[in-house]
């Protein structure tokens, strides 16, 4: 097991655990009440670490490296998944995994970031950061969907788009631009979840939906802690005030109005119990396919349109007189 800073008491029992279970397997003393002590002073030190999480810890619990990537869940979720590759422009971008799968009996187009398991698949998997051909394979698969009338569904985890030389010179940012432009006004229905990291354009890119949800443990922010204080204060040693003003946690994108739901994680985070977590986000992604089929089309993209156009805090003025008046 892998813990993080604050999960040092934690780690601390769990070594007491190990070596009382040695001791029992030698069959010397009879160690099981000292056991049941040692699990049920976990379970409440669990408790007590998670229910008060600063933004910061929840960014490194989105990080964990033990935390379930999407094609884990698409493992989990779909009984038949065929994976689809290519932008039909330049390349396969293995960023981005996506294709067809069947989720209870009802054929969805899931597709999201995938980082990697290992640091071989880190490295092939580019951590994450799309390129501009990841971004047009996605809305390639997006637009196949909307031929077959097949429900989307878009899995975040990403620390941003890749912010290379050579993916400027293929056009990142139209690229994503161009698919907010068309996933606003894609006729099936949406459904985005942050899974992990939802850093800036990279998460956007596939994050326009009809519902939008985040993990517990996860975060969404036009920039990471790190960056945010390497910008403000010159130095990274800022990251956890950066996190805290940058109210990136899902319950401030939810209270902000910026995300419709937060989907509960296993206590200890989505790692602890991989197979419960995909559980409960296969539920709330069928209960959300579900609502937005009961809509008709164009129902369901003027809504998505109003929601989008709602967010945010502006003001207009009638005239460069009146704005001069105003001051």
């Amino acid at each position: 097991m892998v813990f993080l800073d604050f999960e040092q008491p934690l780690e601390k029992l769990y070594e007491q655990l190990e070596k009382i279970q040695q001791v029992g397997q030698e069959g010397v003393l009879d160690v099981e009440p000292m056991i049941k002590e040692l699990e049920t002073k976990i379970k409440n030190a669990r408790k007590e670490i998670y229910s008060n999480l600063s933004g910061w810890q929840k960014v490194q619990l989105s990080r964990h490296p033990e935390r379930p990537y999407t094609l884990y869940y698409i493992q989990q979720m779909c009984r038949k998944f065929v994976e689809l590759h290519g932008d039909r422009y330049y390349k396969d971008d293995k960023a981005i995994v996506g294709g067809l799968g069947s989720l209870d009996g009802q054929t969805v187009l899931i597709m999201g970031h995938q980082k990697g398991v290992n640091t071989k698949m880190r490295q092939y998997r580019n951590f994450g950061m799309a390129n501009p051909e990841g971004y047009r394979k996605a809305l390639r698969l997006m637009k196949m969907a909307e031929r077959f009338n097949y429900p989307v569904v878009c899995l975040i985890d990403t620390p941003g788009a890749f912010p290379g030389l050579e993916a400027e010179e293929r056009g990142q940012a139209e690229a994503i631009a161009r698919n907010l432009f068309e996933m606003a006004q894609l006729k099936v229905p949406i459904v985005c979840v942050v899974i992990g990291e939802g850093a800036s354009g990279g998460a956007i890119g596939i994050g326009l939906g009809d519902r939008v949800f985040m993990l517990e443990n996860t975060w969404y922010s036009v920039i990471s802690p790190e960056s945010c204080s390497s910008i403000l204060w010159r130095s990274w040693d800022y990251k956890e005030q950066a996190a805290e003003a940058l109210k990136l946690t899902a319950d401030h994108m939810f209270d902000f109005g910026l995300i419709d739901g937060i989907i509960k994680e296993p206590l200890g985070g989505a790692h602890s119990a991989p197979e419960e977590m995909a559980k409960l986000l296969k539920r709330h992604i069928k209960k959300a396919i579900a609502e937005l089929k009961e809509m008709s089309t164009e129902e369901m993209i003027e809504a998505r349109i109003n929601k989008y156009a709602a967010m945010g805090v502006y003001d207009t003025v009638d005239s460069v007189a009146d704005a001069d008046e105003d001051q």
